[in-house]
């Protein structure tokens, strides 16, 4: 039985990582909406009877197909006597293939389709949010080749083989076991070895800092892992930090977090550096930066979102005592650490560059 494909999912890169081709067949009407089809579930475009025609793709479907649309909620539509897949999105401006995302669509495709053989397409959907956390993650990662600067050599894919790669655990994150072999130094290869990696995604850390009064804004909530490990202080102190959404940019991302979790509108952007906080087997990314903020006496608050069982609380310091708190090994948030010993480098020279009259306080 053969389907017709509308729309992203008849786009050449898609159909390509589904594993189908076909031949064109015109339909009537027109596509609107579908902006974000193949990055969330229920936006896929939606078809408009009416003039004009829109070009599909009459394929026979495989497994790959068939798991795909079950994740997405995609179900066939009978349309002018062909049963049509790639519809059902609410309606929204004309569909637009350039400005859609192909890339991210197709490396989400690519995860659903990795994904263990027996895992249920009900799970895979309720996963997406997080897989396409994780697909924008290695993207981002694709396009990035600076760890080492000019010390360490650049490497070829081909020092890297993988022998065997399993799913071992697949909750809000994931994680993955590899056995692979690596190049050596000295040019050989290592005997196979098995690893594992726990599959986050990137994110974003922002410490809030108001550069006239020379304080920054900090947050204290409960954390699950020191809990786990049996720390008796579980609430840390910490900067504003959360993942960076699917087509989301890190700045937006990091703006984002400082409304929900402080209430914060932010100034400019200092980017500080980022950093992988525990590359043995945590795949997380860390995009820090420093965000000029207005921090007036009362502005610490509680803040969170219901939906995320977020209980935050804020806490203004002067800067000079988060400093001294570090040196005492007071703070025990790496992020938060490395970012206030950053800007304690950092303050005079950027207080400068945003024409602030003197140095303030010495950190």
């Amino acid at each position: 039985m053969s389907v017709v494909l509308l729309g992203p999912l008849a786009h050449p890169s898609l159909a390509a990582v589904l594993r189908v081709e076909g031949q064109p067949v015109a339909l009537p009407g027109c596509l609107t909406g579908g902006a974000r089809a193949g990055i969330e579930r229920d936006a896929w475009p939606a078809l408009i009877p009416g003039a004009g025609s829109v070009t599909g793709l009459r394929v026979t479907p495989g497994p790959e197909l068939a798991r795909y649309a079950a994740v997405m909620g995609l179900g066939p539509q009978e349309i002018e006597g062909e049963t049509v897949l790639g519809i059902g999105g609410p309606p929204g401006a004309p569909w637009d293939a350039m400005t859609w995302d192909a890339g991210l669509a197709c490396e989400i495709a690519r995860q659903i389709l990795d994904a263990p053989a027996d895992a249920d397409a009900a799970h895979l959907a309720w996963r997406l949010p997080m897989t396409a956390i994780w697909a924008a993650s290695r993207l981002r990662a694709g396009g990035s080749a600076r760890s080492g600067g000019r010390v360490v050599a650049p490497r070829d894919p081909a020092d890297v083989q993988v022998h065997a790669r399993r799913r071992l655990a697949s909750g809000y994150f994931a994680m993955d076991e590899l056995v692979l072999s690596h190049r050596r130094h000295d040019g050989g290869m290592t005997e196979p070895m098995t690893r594992e990696g726990f599959l986050m995604g990137d994110a974003v850390v922002l410490l809030p800092w108001d550069p006239v009064r020379d304080r920054v804004l900090v947050i204290e909530q409960f954390r699950p892992a020191p809990f786990l490990r049996g720390d008796p202080q579980p609430w840390l102190l910490e900067p504003i930090a959360g993942r960076v959404d699917a087509g989301e940019s890190v700045e937006d991302a990091a703006r984002r977090e400082a409304r929900e979790e402080a209430d914060l509108a932010l100034g400019r952007l200092l980017h500080a550096f980022d950093a992988y906080p525990s590359p043995g087997a945590v795949c997380e990314f860390l995009y820090q930066f420093v965000g000029i903020a207005d921090l007036p006496d009362g502005v610490e608050g509680i803040h969170g979102l219901d939906g995320e069982a977020e209980d935050i609380r804020g806490h203004l310091l002067p800067r000079a005592d988060l400093t001294a708190m570090v040196l005492a090994g007071q703070i025990t948030n790496g992020p938060l650490a490395s970012l206030a010993l950053w800007l304690a480098l950092r303050a005079d020279a950027m207080r400068a560059e945003l024409g602030l009259p003197g140095a303030g306080s010495k950190a």
